[in-house]
């Protein structure tokens, strides 16, 4: 977003970091060693910056290739469907489309109207995704206010 329109960027309360299966004790030892506390609550993975915080500023952990719900359509991608921003890596935008139309709360579907708004998604993405995430994102083209 901020590449496109420096305005259009949403901060978020939490973090999500995606990584590969096999480094998630690599992952959970350095970033304890850092400081978090890790947590686990219905199979989402966290680290907490302070003792008393609240999930939902946590970082959260994605594990690479695997559904965050088993209701997804789809899984989350590989870390290597990523390319390198000014500060760190992040995911190429089809791949968070697709994260963002699988989850579909309320902040998915603002940040894809945001998507929208600035010319980053059009017509032509819906055929990208499997159908049920294409035709959520198809009702959010033809209707970005519904």
């Amino acid at each position: 977003m901020s590449r496109i329109d420096e305005a259009a960027v949403r901060n978020t309360q939490d973090v999500d970091i995606l990584i590969r299966c096999e480094d998630f004790d690599r992952v959970k030892c350095s970033t304890e060693e850092a400081g978090f506390t890790y947590g686990q609550m219905l199979d989402v993975h966290f680290f907490l910056d302070q003792p008393d915080g609240k999930i939902r500023d946590a970082v959260h952990l994605l594990i690479a290739g695997e559904k965050v719900k088993p209701e997804n359509a789809s899984p989350t991608p590989d870390v290597s469907d990523s390319e390198r921003g000014t500060d760190f890596q992040i995911i190429s935008l089809q791949s968070l489309v697709e994260m963002k139309l699988n989850s579909y709360r309320d902040k998915d579907r603002t940040h894809l109207r945001d998507m929208i708004e600035i010319g980053l998604i059009n017509a032509t993405w819906p055929v990208r995704f499997p159908a049920v995430l294409g035709e959520r994102l198809q009702e959010l083209l033809d209707d970005p206010n519904g």
